[in-house]
């Protein structure tokens, strides 16, 4: 039988990490604004993945907070930047 721990090393961060390799690629090479906008926040919500794992794997609830903070910053810059992509359409 497979352990948490087991799993998250060798299933969750190998997925997680060939993702953010894979979305950093989208970032550099989007055609439009609006493609990088989705690849940084699809990247900040990986990393928000990543520290959850961490926490759960260290058993340290404190980087759970910081996920929190993380994607409501995370949440905020997507806003801001979408209300520029429309005041700049107009």
């Amino acid at each position: 039988m497979i352990t948490l721990e087991a799993y998250f090393d060798y299933v969750i961060l190998p997925i997680l990490s060939i993702s953010v390799m894979l979305v950093f690629i989208r970032l550099f090479k989007g055609p439009s604004l609006v493609d990088r906008v989705i690849a940084l926040d699809l990247v900040i919500t990986i990393g928000i993945g990543i520290i959850t794992v961490y926490s759960i794997r260290s058993n340290q609830e404190v980087f759970l907070d910081v996920a929190i903070i993380l994607a409501l910053i995370a949440f905020l810059g997507t806003v801001a930047f979408a209300y520029y992509i429309e005041k700049q359409k107009k």
